[in-house]
């Protein structure tokens, strides 16, 4: 320990030393090479997240550990990103493993929540609440070995998708085509646009209102790095969109984000469909893993070839603070695992949310 030193910075404070150094301790870490965890991914959260900081640790002169988080009133951290980010977690050489309270301590925090850490990451993963299951997609071998290993996992599936695309080839006005990586802003606003509708309308929270939001997804469409870069896959009718998604790639992995389409081309399944096609895309660009995220959902059922695990909870230290931390948070998470664990609670849940949506709506 008395080796180490450790200084918490804001991300643009990173020098490129520490930047490729955190690179490097990445590619070395035999984890898939998810973009959220990537350097780029924190300075792009830096750039619009006043608390965002980075703690990196020293050690003979060279950075060999990483840790971004954003430190909130009364000793409250998360993980970077929080609410929107899907992989979480620190950055440190083998053989490093402080202390999950010295870290805290190190960075001036008396909790760190994470709701999607990644698997493999031992200084924190012996506080998790719950772990999860993140569907993803392995096109390693090429789309035609992912199709035809769909063919016979999901055979209705994938022949009323397919059937779906030709119809709609058949009745859309214009060329039905494809675009994995589109750089059009207009194309990024009119999925966000979707997006921020199927929020209202499901009855939950439009995350693009949230303005940090919408400002990170628009630097991330621009940016253009290896490790992490946003991909905008636009499905066109003519020149209409009317699929579109945004999400984020590394060399290897395309970690999936926004999904949304025009409800007008419901009829279609035009989502499906442009999954498909984000999947052959993918392929054809060298990435082996679509990472679908967290979260049940049928048509991920349908989709994937496996899973990975994410894990939710909380570190803590000895701290009067700490029990107000607790006292916020503890009753949220078990009613809402109370809700998920039991189906048909959720299901009426679910309903009762898009009740709410269609009243507001009406007024």
């Amino acid at each position: 320990m008395s080796a180490w030193r450790v200084r918490s910075v804001r991300p643009g404070e990173l020098g490129e030393r520490e930047i490729e150094a955190w690179r490097e301790l990445r590619a070395k870490s035999g984890a898939p090479a998810n973009p959220f965890m990537e350097p780029e991914f924190t300075l792009a959260v830096g750039a619009v997240r006043p608390r965002a900081r980075v703690a990196v640790w020293w050690e003979d002169g060279e950075p060999v550990g990483f840790f971004p988080y954003e430190k909130g009133p009364l000793g409250r951290g998360t993980a970077i990103g929080f609410g929107v980010s899907d992989s979480q977690g620190g950055v440190f050489r083998p053989g490093l493993r402080p202390a999950a309270r010295a870290v805290l301590r190190a960075c001036g925090l008396v909790v760190w929540e994470y709701d999607n850490l990644e698997a493999g990451q031992p200084v924190f993963e012996g506080a998790a609440d719950e772990s999860f299951a993140s569907p993803v997609i392995d096109v390693g071998e090429g789309y035609a070995a992912y199709e035809a290993l769909l063919r016979a996992q999901s055979p209705k599936f994938l022949r009323t998708t397919l059937a779906k695309e030709r119809k709609l080839g058949r009745q859309a006005d214009g060329e039905v085509r494809f675009v994995f990586d589109e750089r059009d802003p207009a194309a990024l606003r009119t999925l966000m646009a979707w997006k921020s509708a199927q929020y209202r309308r499901t009855g939950r929270g439009d995350r693009f209102a949230q303005e940090w939001i919408s400002t990170l997804v628009r630097r991330l469409h621009e940016q253009r790095t290896p490790g992490c870069s946003g991909v905008l896959s636009v499905l066109y009718a003519g020149d209409r969109p009317i699929a579109a998604h945004f999400g984020l790639r590394s060399a290897t992995v395309l970690s999936c984000w926004f999904p949304a389409y025009d409800p007008a081309y419901a009829k279609y399944s035009p989502g499906l469909v442009l999954h498909l096609r984000m999947a052959e895309g993918a392929a054809a660009a060298g990435i082996g893993t679509l990472d679908l995220g967290r979260g049940a959902a049928e048509y991920k059922d349908s989709l994937k070839t496996g899973d990975v695990t994410v894990y939710e909870g909380a570190v803590a230290r000895p701290d009067p603070r700490t029990a107000l931390h607790w006292l916020r948070r503890e009753p949220v998470r078990a009613a809402h695992a109370y809700v998920r664990d039991r189906p048909a609670l959720a299901a009426r849940a679910r309903e009762a949310l898009n009740t709410v949506a269609r009243l507001r709506g009406d007024r």
